[in-house]
């Protein structure tokens, strides 16, 4: 069969090297296959649904998984890379050698991923298209919970046996028993537990419950209960297949997977924003599929490891290896995608890789004849489909013999490998190839299989993360204000980004009842705005209603203006508090405590004005009658900095408009290693200062902050805590015997300063520290004090009492003192006596500097250690 190229098509060859003829026998050679198999309905029915979801202002990812790799794709718009440029394989997603069924994983706005499945609904009948079922199992924990819950046993008595199964997945009862020797003891000793495993083994694995897949969707090409029962999870729920997704697939129906990929919702709430901007520059509206894959901004920024809220590349551990990259090409991101995994990283390949990139080790080939296809990587196999290949130059396979290859390296069957290592060496040898050689290729692609990736799935994703990185490198605080909103829920996540955008240049502006919306918004400036909907108990119905009457009436003028014209329905007593804590009515011109105080009457006021309305009342000139009283105003001092930080904590979920720590920073920065900002960059420069405990490598340090929130206890041997100091977090693990000394210390919003064992988490991107010794701020600063330093400048005589008043009921301690005096004709400096030396408290600095003639106060600090 032979078809027109596509007008998609015809130009491409330009960017691949390759002929117009090229790529119209690659795309007949896939409809071929794609006829012979029986699938061009399928491809058609994506092409069909992803074209209106794009016509309808649907973002739809360009693709993922295998897929990516047809041309076919790539021409109905399923797919937005050119498979022939990335060396992307067809067989590694149809192959006719291996007939199964199709698979599209295709993305959409998270938003916005129900219209799509609602459409295709209508379009091919209610009756004939279905979600598709789950199945929840009592899996070992959970079984064991249920059972003991029905024999009545306590709850304290079933989770101690529960919390002795191993935490390894998918691990069942009797690998439970034989890997926890302390279960097995109990099992003996105790008849009641011996009861509870007996019963919970003959229930282990059974269905528990129903759900609906993520994003299964069946369409049947006839109704649905010619093939499948139904099911209801709910009243008024959509129908779901009772077959679940192996079963609906065994039957002879096909799976469509429709996924809600958030990262697209953010790219179309960025793109949104700048076209505006665009427009008034007299620019294009942004294309993000005609990006220039080798925008020198953009590789800049992933150089820097400036990835946070980069899709893909923003954990702790890729933005080391991306810094290592120094990426320049858009196959590095495809490369570092399919790297960044556990089994690459754990064998070495990935520094192999980086050192190879970087002309650090020699870039070398198993055979002359592999350049072509190992060249993009450095001699490295780390794709699928480079295995594949090798197997179809060395030894003659088809590419769809060679998927069978790579299929059956991937599984390790010893019977299966040994047939192939025959049929390889053969074909090999069919090449002029010396067997010895042949032989050892083939052990190589066997190791490389185990960690190679689907470079298809690579590609399409390092798209998606460029597409981020663009936006964030071209337009910052649009990108971030999208990020940000997409995170509003996510209090702990927002504080994270918040700082990023922060580090990054962006000013980020409070809540304003008189200036944001709903969500983020980017101002000018490299100014962010703060999202009314990301304050705690603010709901959507509020902030629009708040933004609908400003849009038209104009600003709020007062409290009682904001209370009387906002619809009452739609706010309340609670909705007006979080709004007041959490700064975004500060714009009305008082303190947030004068705003608290006369909230009651200003609700008051705006209920009788309503009520006057609905009942009608006007004055003799047609107006409504006025029976209010002004609400008169007394003005009362601002809370002092903590409450009102409290305020902003308890209702944004973090500090925005400063920090606790911020009056003793200066003397936390001298007391420990780092500000928690700065963990990162003290963790890639201090490489060699680590020391091993229990197999992770750890980092001597000294931190300090806040405790953010109470202890969460692990029996009574762990307790953790976070460690915020407004640049960062780290989770402290507290070990018993620090508990039972020191838990006092780490009370919720307790100045802490903490020394201890730093370590990361490779993936989660996270710190933690685990603490050995702690100190409170006043116990530091006793400690470690050095000296007081008391800058006089044109002191009265009274000042020497009323120093001598200030000093005396300190100084039973250690901490010597120095007094710099200075008139208008000399200076000089006192070293008191070891009768002054004083013990060190805060108030004491305050105390002091608060004296007529004293210009300055200095505590000098040493740092804090373990004396290890």
């Amino acid at each position: 069969m032979v078809m027109k190229l596509p007008a998609r098509l015809a130009s491409a060859g330009r960017f691949a090297g390759c002929s117009e003829q090229d790529y119209q026998a690659r795309l007949d050679r896939e409809i071929g296959v794609i006829v012979s198999m029986g699938f061009a309905g399928y491809f058609l029915i994506v092409a069909d649904f992803i074209n209106w979801a794009k016509q309808n202002d649907i973002p739809v990812g360009p693709g993922r998984g295998s897929g990516a790799g047809s041309l076919v794709a790539w021409a109905l718009g399923i797919t937005d890379l050119d498979p022939i440029r990335y060396d992307l394989l067809f067989e590694r997603f149809l192959n006719p050698e291996r007939v199964s069924m199709p698979d599209f994983d295709i993305d959409f706005c998270m938003d916005k991923r129900d219209r799509v499945i609602q459409y295709v609904a209508d379009r091919y009948g209610r009756e004939r298209v279905s979600q598709i079922i789950t199945y929840g199992t009592m899996a070992a924990k959970g079984v064991l919970r249920d059972t003991g819950r029905v024999l009545g046993m306590g709850y304290n008595q079933v989770d101690s046996v529960a919390k002795l199964i191993p935490r390894t997945l998918d691990i069942t009862l009797d690998q439970a028993i034989a890997e926890s020797s302390e279960l097995a003891a109990r099992i003996e000793a105790e008849d009641e537990v011996a009861t509870l495993i007996e019963l919970a083994r003959k229930l282990e694995d059974l269905t528990r419950n129903a759900g609906t897949h993520a994003g299964g969707v069946v369409i049947a090409p006839s109704d649905l209960t010619d093939f499948s029962p139904l099911y209801c999870i709910e009243e008024g729920a959509p129908l779901v297949t009772q077959f679940d997704k192996d079963d609906v697939e065994a039957v002879g129906l096909v799976k469509f997977d429709f996924l809600g990929l958030r990262t697209l919702t953010i790219i179309d709430w960025a793109v949104k924003a700048i076209n505006p901007l665009r427009a008034a520059a007299g620019e294009g509206a942004l294309d993000m599929l005609a990006l220039p894959l080798d925008d020198p901004a953009t590789y800049a920024l992933l150089a820097r490891g400036e990835t946070t809220a980069v899709f893909q590349f923003e954990s702790r551990g890729m933005k080391d290896y991306i810094r290592k990259l120094q990426p320049e090409l858009f196959e590095d991101l495809i490369a570092l995608a399919a790297l960044y995994r556990p089994g690459p990283l754990n064998s070495g390949m990935v520094d192999d890789f980086i050192n190879r990139r970087h002309g650090r080790a020699l870039v070398s080939y198993p055979h002359p004849s592999l350049e072509a296809i190992l060249k993009p990587t450095y001699g490295v196999i780390v794709y699928q489909e480079q295995v594949m290949q090798i197997a179809q130059v060395l030894a003659g396979y088809s590419l769809g013999g060679a998927d069978l290859l790579r299929r059956a390296m991937g599984k390790k069957k010893p019977e299966e490998m040994a047939k192939e290592r025959i049929k390889f060496e053969s074909g090999a040898a069919d090449n002029g190839i010396n067997p010895r050689v042949a032989s050892a290729i083939f052990d190589l692609m066997e190791k490389f299989a185990e960690y190679g990736f689907n470079k298809s799935h690579s590609a399409a994703y390092a798209l998606v993360a460029y597409q981020t990185a663009w936006l964030k490198a071209h337009y910052p605080a649009q990108f971030m204000a999208a990020v940000l909103s997409a995170e509003m829920d996510n209090t702990d996540k927002l504080g994270g980004l918040l700082d990023d955008a922060r580090a990054f240049g962006l000013v980020v502006a409070p809540p304003d009842s008189n200036g944001g919306g709903y969500r983020f918004e980017a101002g000018v400036d490299g100014h962010v705005r703060y999202g009314l909907g990301a304050i705690k108990g603010v709901g959507a119905a509020a902030c629009e209603a708040i933004v609908a009457e400003r849009e038209r009436h104009g600003r709020y003028r007062d409290l009682a203006d904001f209370c009387r014209r906002v619809e009452a329905g739609k706010i309340n007593k609670r909705v007006l508090e979080a709004l007041i804590l959490s700064g975004a009515v500060d714009s009305l011109g008082e303190t947030r405590a004068t705003l608290m105080a006369h909230l009651p009457e200003a609700m008051k006021a705006a209920e009788q004005q309503a009520r006057n309305h609905e009942s009608g009342q006007i004055d003799i000139f047609g107006g409504a009658q006025s029976t209010i009283t002004p609400l008169t105003i007394n003005r009362l001092p601002e809370w002092p900095v903590a409450e009102r930080l409290r305020g902003e904590r308890d209702t944004l979920g973090h500090f925005l408009s400063g920090h606790p720590i911020d009056a003793c920073r200066h003397w936390l920065k001298q007391l420990s290693s780092a500000s928690l900002g700065e963990i990162e960059a003290l963790w890639r420069s201090s490489q060699g200062g680590m020391e091993r405990h229990r197999g992770r490598m750890e980092l001597p340090v000294v931190l300090a902050g806040i405790v953010a929130t109470g202890l969460r206890r692990h029996g009574d041997v762990l307790a953790f805590a976070p460690l915020d100091d407004g640049s960062g977090r780290v989770e402290m693990t507290l070990g018993r015997e620090l508990l039972n000394e020191s838990a006092a210390l780490f009370a919720k919003d307790e100045v802490v300063i903490v020394e201890g064992g730093l370590s990361a988490d490779e993936f989660s991107g996270g710190f933690q520290i685990r603490v050995r010794q702690a100190w409170s701020l006043a116990q530091a600063l006793e400690r470690f004090a050095r000296g007081l330093r008391i800058s006089v400048s044109g002191a009265s005589a009274a000042l020497v009492d009323q120093l001598a008043a200030s000093l005396s009921p300190l100084n039973s301690g250690t901490t010597p003192i120095r007094i710099g005096y200075r008139n208008a004709s000399a200076q000089c400096d006192l070293q008191l006596g070891d009768d002054w030396r004083v013990r060190i408290v805060p108030e004491i600095i305050e105390r002091l500097a608060a004296l007529p003639g004293v210009a300055a106060v200095e505590l000098v600090l040493g740092r804090a250690s373990s004396g290890r």
